[in-house]
């Protein structure tokens, strides 16, 4: 009798397993090009945040590439995962995948993309004031006069933004001037473009700039390694970037490169935060409005420079 009841008992115990199993959330994560640290952040947060919860997380890069992304995103859909979350998608190259998403019902959210009418919000800090914080600061480096170099990135809408805040800032401070500019043009390759690109301008303009500033961080840590070949000193030219991360601090930190400030962007929290707004809407049922007002939810950025970088080395 006791043998049969425990029998019993075990087989309930394994249907309930097996029933919370089948039942688990089933979420797709896709990113842009994970060979970018940001990008890479952002999706390892949100599997982190998704595993938390006991859902089961599938997450693709699309290394770069237009077509990958459609693909993965397209195969997700096809797949009838429970929910999306991109990470530095393309919006408006994406906008049939991602109303065909919407038609099957499954819920998308992305991170640092920029909105479409077939999600549910994008995940941002608000570009213009970190574009402005980090043409500001470059420029107070500088005392708001000389020349400046600029790597820009016009394939991205935050990036782009924040080259246009660029524009504003110098519209108004006709004492410092561009003297060369550089646009990442690839993607997949966006490393040896940079390199590339911007080696030249060093060599074209050497004693006419001060300052550089950089679009993201990763433009920047490659510029950083050109400047110290050509034996360039931390404090010779002020390197500003935007993104923030581990590497980023570490350069500022470090007496042998000439990273002087970037401004963070919480890549981590946004991937977390997307994986519970995810659970708020798809899960407990909540009214997408009651998450967040309009096509955004904003984080606040961090300007870290020397004073302040030991804060977030910890």
């Amino acid at each position: 009798m006791l043998r049969s009841t425990l029998s019993a008992l075990g087989a309930g115990v394994l249907y309930s397993l097996m029933a919370t199993a089948a039942s688990a959330f089933d979420l797709g994560v896709v990113a842009f090009q994970m060979s970018a640290e940001t990008h890479a952040r952002c999706a390892n947060s949100a599997e982190a945040a998704a595993k938390d919860l006991g859902w089961g997380v599938t997450v693709l890069n699309s290394n770069g590439t237009l077509q990958t992304h459609s693909e993965q995103i397209e195969n997700l859909t096809q797949r009838g995962v429970d929910g999306l979350i991109v990470c530095m998608s393309k919006p408006v190259q994406m906008d049939a995948q991602f109303e065909a998403a919407k038609q099957a019902g499954i819920p998308v959210i992305s991170v640092m993309s920029g909105t479409s009418p077939h999600t549910l919000f994008d995940v941002q800090v608000n570009e213009y004031g970190v574009g402005a914080d980090a043409a500001l600061y470059l420029l107070g480096l500088i005392d708001f006069e000389g020349g400046i170099l600029t790597q820009r990135f016009e394939a991205n809408v935050g990036t782009r933004i924040r080259g246009r805040i660029l524009d504003a800032v110098l519209e108004e401070n006709k004492a410092v001037n561009v003297v060369g500019t550089h646009t990442m043009a690839r993607t997949k390759s966006w490393r040896e473009d940079v390199r590339n690109g911007m080696q030249a301008l060093l060599l074209q303009n050497q004693g006419t700039f001060k300052g550089i500033w950089a679009s993201f961080d990763g433009q920047a840590f490659i510029i950083d390694d050109l400047l110290r070949e050509q034996g360039l000193n931390k404090g010779d030219v002020a390197l500003v970037s935007i993104d923030g991360g581990p590497e980023a601090y570490r350069r500022i930190k470090a007496s042998d490169s000439m990273m002087t400030a970037t401004v963070a962007i919480p890549f981590e929290a946004m991937g977390r935060d997307a994986v519970s707004a995810m659970k708020r809407i798809a899960v407990d049922g909540e009214a997408k409005d009651a998450v967040v007002s309009g096509p955004y939810l904003f984080l606040s950025a961090s300007l870290v420079d020397a004073s302040n970088v030991d804060e977030f080395l910890k």
